[in-house]
């Protein structure tokens, strides 16, 4: 047999669910492109990976038995030390030849070219094609090896290792089996199905038949994705039964699809009484205890009804059914005796236990941060000509859910539980929301916090971090990141930026700063944290889809007003399009240059001085757009500022056509270079337009 389809398979114990997908597709992946390298198989050959809780497979089609033979050339040695000067080999080459079983009679075959400064002896050879059978247990233990696994164990008494225990190896080629040996298993045509409603052990007749063989006499969807997809729409549909909705949850369905191999979804009750327990904690169970769906209703109301996706199919499902309502039941009861303990103890009382909780050696407890998050947050509400008292009071109880029951057990509630419990303390709803909010954004594409006193907190939990954690040198480095400190920066960002507000982030760093005790930041802060904030708004921005050249334009400034940096950015945009942007970009990189190599002080320009037409009429110009520029640049309407400048092209253009800038006579010379210290203040207050010149 020549071309036929290849079947690899391993049959382990269940594997990790989270990252199932991941290693599917690995293994797959790696198995076809060494066949590729190998000539074993073409680059564009389909290739089906499989990833079930117990197996990682793959079928690939068109794999040959035999790879073509192939030209192989080879560099032998220089020609100077291979062959004398009529082309007979010397004894060097000769040597190289028997080594190689070549016969000496070959020599005026070979290739002679020039191999950097000195020419060289090349012979190329056919070289046999890989077979198949001498190379796939090598293939598939190469790609066993490279799978994406942090932890490896052992099993029985070999030596064989991988993330969970492999009990069967298959590798066919087409209907014959392929010899050879993997973590210590001799490859053959046996798999096995469904733990409960296979058949038992299956043979599979030939490689095309695999995943039809696993279907109807294993009971088993072996591709992942469609897996996925057949529980997403019984999911769907089931909802729809049920007049109910599904919030997101695709993390859920990814992790669902790798623990069941025959999926059928049944409906699940729980008593109505335990809505009562604020709707993320009932959720939050279900999800990730019981990994089941919760239903809602047109209003987003968590419904007492769930989504099982069950690992069986009987003619009854009254037994699954009744034995996961009974099993949820428990996990819902502690979340509803964790918020009615809770409840019990106001939020403000647990504030001083904060103390007990290291929040890091150098930086002090938890209690000790929380009381410089007072201070900031009311700096910053000031700043905002918001509520100083509700947000010092929102900072002071912001961490003090983390010392209740119901935090302890679902750490991601922190925040949310804050505000329930902040609410039935008698907090006013400005307070609870920013407890809850100051967390946020928690990831890319989060909300942001809504209104101005949470906005404060959240900028104060932050900025307290950033701060903090650069004072004493734990600043990221490569893809270390230990205490999120780029998503911290990120957020201040958007919030600044998206909210927007009008704040100095100069300002909000020497705020956050003054708030820790002498000698407790070791390092300095305010210019390697602006730095590393200007990076990550670059980034920011690029991911948004700004252009390259128009964020340098922008950030070259280092603006210290985030929430200005979009408005500039369009009218940087906006400018380019216009016909004169090309030619000032240019000049105003010319007038950068002159300014940088005088070392004149540019003062003001003297209209006395000015002698040739061309800067006068440069002068002239200059003062008559000026006052207007500045009214639009202190508008904040910075596109129309460079619209008036983009007026000033042609003057700007006879300048340097007529004008000496560097005139003999000091004088005139250090004069003309103040009229363009001048021009060059105006066009670049915006953005610094010489970063567009191309």
């Amino acid at each position: 047999m020549s071309n036929a389809t290849l079947l690899v398979e391993l049959l382990t114990e269940e594997l990790p669910p989270k990252a199932l997908p991941r290693l599917g597709e690995a293994f797959a992946r790696r198995i076809q492109e060494e066949l590729v390298s190998r000539g074993l198989a073409d680059a564009d050959a389909g290739f089906r990976p499989y990833a079930s809780p117990r197996r990682l497979a793959v079928t690939i089609a068109g794999v040959r038995a035999t790879a073509p033979a192939r030209e192989v050339t080879e560099k032998l040695m220089p020609v100077a030390v291979a062959l004398e000067a009529d082309g007979t080999p010397k004894a060097p080459l000769l040597k190289k030849l028997e080594a190689k079983g070549i016969d000496a009679s070959e020599v005026p075959k070979f290739e002679r070219r020039m191999d950097g400064k000195a020419e060289a002896l090349f012979y190329t050879s056919l070289v046999p094609g890989a077979s198949l059978d001498a190379v796939l247990a090598e293939v598939v233990g190469i790609a066993v090896k490279a799978l994406p696994i942090p932890k490896v164990m052992r099993w029985g008494a070999g030596e064989a290792q991988f993330v969970r225990p492999v009990h069967k190896l298959i590798m066919m080629h087409g209907d014959r089996v392929v010899p050879g040996q993997v973590l210590d298993l001799e490859s053959g045509n046996l798999t096995m199905g469904h733990r409960f409603m296979s058949r038992g052990e299956l043979s599979v007749a030939n490689a095309d038949a695999y995943e039809t063989t696993l279907l109807a006499e294993g009971k088993v969807i072996p591709n992942f994705d469609e897996r996925r997809a057949d529980i997403d729409a019984q999911l769907t549909a089931e909802a729809a039964r049920q007049n109910a909705s599904l919030d997101e949850y695709a993390d859920l369905l990814d992790e669902v699809a790798a623990l069941v191999e025959h999926p059928t979804v049944y409906v699940g009750e729980f008593e109505a009484g335990f809505l009562a327990v604020p709707q993320e904690c009932l959720i939050l169970t279900m999800r990730a205890n019981q990994k089941y769906f919760p239903l809602f209703n047109a209003e987003g109301k968590l419904l007492n009804r769930f989504l099982i996706v069950s690992n069986m199919r009987p003619q009854d499902p009254t037994n699954i059914i009744t034995g996961n309502q009974r099993v949820v039941r428990p996990r819902l009861a502690d979340a509803r005796f964790f918020f009615d303990t809770d409840r019990k103890q106001p939020l403000a009382t647990r504030v001083e236990r904060l103390a007990n909780v290291v929040y890091h050696n150098k930086l002090g407890s938890v209690l000790s941060r929380v009381e410089r998050l007072e201070v900031l947050a009311g700096k910053i509400a000031a700043r905002l000509g918001a509520d100083q008292t509700a947000a010092a009071r929102a900072a002071r109880l912001a961490k003090a859910d983390l010392v209740t029951d119901m935090v302890g057990e679902f750490p991601e509630l922190q925040g949310v539980m804050g505000r329930y419990y902040a609410l039935n303390d008698g907090e006013g709803e400005v307070v609870a929301d920013a407890v809850q909010a100051h967390y946020l954004p928690r990831f890319a594409g989060d909300a942001l916090p809504q209104g101005n006193v949470a906005a404060a907190v959240a900028l104060a939990d932050k900025l307290d971090a950033l701060v903090g954690f650069f004072g004493i040198g734990q600043v990221p480095t490569g893809d270390k990141d230990p205490f999120g400190l780029r998503r911290a920066a990120l957020g201040v960002l958007r919030i600044l930026m998206e909210t927007p507000l009008p704040l100095d982030l100069s300002a909000l760093i020497a705020d956050a700063v003054q708030g820790f005790a002498a000698g407790q930041l070791t390092e300095p802060v305010p210019e390697a944290l602006l730095g590393f904030m200007q990076d990550r708004l670059r980034h920011l921005l690029r991911e948004a889809g700004h252009a390259g050249e128009e964020i340098d334009a922008v950030l070259a400034l280092n603006p210290m007003r985030i929430d200005r940096v979009p408005a500039r950015l369009a009218a940087v945009s906006a400018f380019r399009a216009l016909p004169e942007a090309e030619a000032l970009a240019a000049a105003n990189k010319r007038i950068i240059n002159i300014l940088k190599k005088t070392d004149v002080v540019p003062g003001q320009p003297d209209v006395t001085l000015l002698q040739e037409p061309a800067e006068k009429a440069l002068f002239e110009q200059l003062n008559q757009v000026s006052p207007q520029v500045d009214a639009y640049f202190d508008n904040e309407d910075d596109a129309e500022a460079l619209r008036v400048l983009a007026g000033l092209r042609a003057a700007v253009d006879r300048f340097f056509e007529d004008v000496m800038v560097m005139a003999e006579e000091p004088l005139i010379r250090a004069n003309r270079l103040a009229l363009l210290a001048a021009l060059a203040r105006q066009m670049n207050r915006v953005a610094d337009l010489s970063r567009l010149s191309v």
